[in-house]
């Protein structure tokens, strides 16, 4: 690193909050659009036992990098989280409370597939210490989750949520996708109307995307153009606003104060824990003047040979000031009010000045306020956010 960055004081430079993410990889079919870390379940079951004895053997290895640190908040993603019995996420959250440190009212949240679950599967993950759901609805139509491959229906869609209170979870997001195959613009707004009646604590609202090596990049669907995809995106802005939802991130909008504190940490820049097949994680170190990020094994089978030993670990790295002004900023701009400068520093281990070049050409490109006091993109560089992040690269755009 720059000695730059060094000679930062240490009350210039706070460790930031630590968090854990669990990745789950199984799910009962891989979906054409995911390229996530997932893998369809051979069998009637994935091996729930080992695989909760791995992931504790794999945090028993990260714990020489936490220093004690208490987690702010749980994840459990995948692949589709929900395929485990309720008596393994509890084995699994009691072996982190025995390993770790819990802040009061840590946030846990597992994600559901409405395919897989029912009240009892909720009311056991409730007792086992899930506090929070994120529920993958993607659509209530029937035709668009045919297209996209998913397990279920509109039906089990509003099945699952009524299940969810049921077994007593107040708080809980539904997923929904827009820009879907051959999607109307009044499908688009229909999906969040059907939403926002069940009354969720948070939507997350995002555009499906084309990623390669997907069985839609391999086979293209036909989409909706880019006309119909920005007024599908206002015209569910606007319903969403009328119920009450506001947008506190690029595809995130949430009722008062329950906005998603696991997520806030990563678009804050802060610390997490990665555990799992294909998990990733970040920690800071300031004694070292160092952020590490590191990336475990991908496939099952291999992560469960080797979870706890350094053979686990495919991918680490040390952040250098490039990194880390490029990272920071793709994170912070994702969020609608931004960051206070102030921050930073906190989280960076650089100086604010070191951020200017970037912001200067963002500015004269009307893609970042000029307001001083916050690090916010325009509503111009929200909607081009890839290009307002490319600025930050030091032979990006000018």
């Amino acid at each position: 690193m720059t000695a730059c960055a060094a000679a930062l004081t240490t009350t210039q430079r706070s460790t930031p909050p630590l968090t854990l993410y669990v990745h789950i990889p199984w799910c009962v079919q891989k979906c054409p659009y995911c390229d996530f870390n997932s893998h369809a379940v051979k069998g009637p079951s994935p091996p729930q036992d080992a695989y909760v004895d791995a992931l504790l053997a794999d945090l028993d290895f990260e714990l020489t990098t936490t220093q004690r640190r208490p987690i702010e908040s749980i994840f459990i993603g995948g692949g589709t989280p929900s395929l485990f019995a309720a008596q393994a996420i509890h084995r699994l959250l009691r072996g982190i409370e025995q390993r770790m440190d819990l802040v009061e009212s840590c946030e846990i949240t597992l994600e559901a597939n409405p395919g897989t679950v029912d009240d009892r599967r909720f009311a056991g993950y409730r007792a086992a210490g899930v506090n929070r759901l994120s529920i993958g609805v993607q659509s209530f139509d029937p035709e668009m989750l045919k297209r996209l491959g998913r397990i279920h229906d509109g039906r089990d869609a509003h099945r699952a949520v009524t299940a969810a209170r049921s077994a007593g979870f107040e708080n809980f997001n539904l997923d929904l996708m827009f820009g879907l195959p051959g999607q109307t613009l009044e499908q688009a707004v229909n999906d969040v109307v059907l939403a926002c009646r069940h009354d969720p604590t948070h939507i997350s609202h995002y555009q499906l995307t084309i990623e390669p090596n997907t069985l839609f990049a391999a086979y293209p669907p036909p989409l909706p153009d880019d006309d119909i995809t920005w007024a599908m995106f206002e015209a569910c802005q606007s319903v969403l606003l009328r119920a009450g939802y506001t947008q506190y991130e690029v595809s995130a909008h949430a009722r008062a104060g329950r906005r998603c504190r696991h997520n806030l940490n990563y678009w804050q820049f802060g610390d997490y824990l990665g555990i799992g097949a294909g998990a990733h994680g970040k920690v800071t170190d300031w004694d070292a003047n160092a952020i590490t990020r590191r990336a475990r094994v991908r496939q099952p089978r291999q992560y469960l040979d080797t979870a706890g030993q350094r053979a686990s670990i495919i991918g680490e790295r040390r952040l250098d000031t490039e990194d880390r002004i490029v990272e920071y900023m793709m994170n912070a701009l994702r969020l609608v009010d931004g960051v206070d400068p102030h921050q930073v520093p906190q989280r960076t281990g650089l100086r604010a000045d070191q951020f200017d070049p970037g912001i200067e050409r963002a500015r004269a490109r009307d893609l970042m306020s000029t307001d001083t006091n916050r690090i916010q993109a325009t509503p111009l560089g929200m909607r081009f956010l890839n290009d307002l992040v490319a600025g930050f690269v030091a032979d990006g755009p000018a």
